[in-house]
């Protein structure tokens, strides 16, 4: 997995638990994006943390270093609780894939070849086809469900190589989808590449999203709860009070290093393109 652009560093960020976050508006996250995948030359591995994948942060170390090599973007609340908390200050757009992406190919007007992996074989499909009708005028590409040897990815890389894109969504899961990503995908096989969890079954049908006043109040997550409680029920139950416990202790543990001095961050002013 190669490095994102230098220029990329420029971007204002804050960080959670030790790792920088991307701090943009919604069009300059977007027009950064786009400007990204219309470099000639690179790779940049976008990837969205949210409560519970900091919570897996603090406790996988490979996951932590595969962050760092990545652009991170805020998903969710808890990421503003957490900033407002550690900085002094929210971020200034709640960037979540969900939403994030779907924006993205329609606000790309050149086309692109994109290419999917993960999900079931159902849901890959369906997925595809959803893309397709929401930005038509790009190419999206099927490349593999979720259910190939991780070890062995020697097919699906074969079948990266052979179709030539632009930008490759992949969604299997964190941290599953970030380390694979950044051990096996290389500049030729796509020049932006971004894990994106669950989009796929949200794209496909399969998981209906919330509806708008829910997600406008930010508690999508109680929606998600609500409809698969035995698959979601850790993350958001036991998750929540551990992220909050985290903060806290983060918190402490930065005041007792400064010995009681503000550690909050100094950045340019948000929103603008890198």
């Amino acid at each position: 997995m190669n490095p994102s652009p230098t220029f990329s560093l420029l971007a204002p960020r804050l960080p959670i638990f030790g790792c920088p976050v991307y701090d943009l508006t919604w069009d300059g996250a977007l027009s950064f994006v786009n400007e990204l995948a219309s470099l000639p030359m690179g790779q940049t591995h976008i990837t969205f943390l949210n409560a519970n994948n900091a919570n897996i942060m603090l406790s996988d170390r490979s996951f932590r270093d595969v962050l760092g090599r990545s652009v991170v973007l805020p998903d969710g609340v808890g990421l503003d609780i957490a900033s407002h908390m550690l900085n002094g200050e929210k971020f200034v757009a709640n960037l979540n894939g969900t939403d994030f992406v779907p924006a993205l190919l329609t606000y790309m007007v050149t086309p692109r070849r994109i290419g999917l992996i993960g999900g079931s074989p159902e849901v890959l499909e369906a997925a595809t086809a959803g893309f397709q009708r929401h930005a038509p005028w790009h190419r999206f590409v099927p490349i593999s469900d979720g259910f190939f040897d991780k070890e062995d990815s020697s097919e699906v890389l074969a079948a990266l190589d052979a179709e030539k894109l632009d930008i490759l969504l992949v969604g299997m899961g964190t941290p599953l989808q970030e380390k694979w990503v950044d051990r096996n995908i290389q500049t030729r096989h796509a020049r932006v590449v971004m894990s994106v969890g669950a989009l796929f079954d949200f794209a496909s049908g399969r998981v209906p999203r919330a509806p708008s006043v829910l997600r406008s109040l930010r508690v999508e997550w109680a929606y998600r709860l609500w409809l698969e409680p035995e698959r979601l029920w850790r993350r958001y139950i036991l998750g929540i009070p551990v992220f909050l416990y985290n903060v806290l202790r983060y918190k402490l543990s930065e005041r007792n290093a400064a010995g009681g001095k503000s550690t909050r961050p100094q950045h340019p002013a948000r929103g603008g393109k890198a």
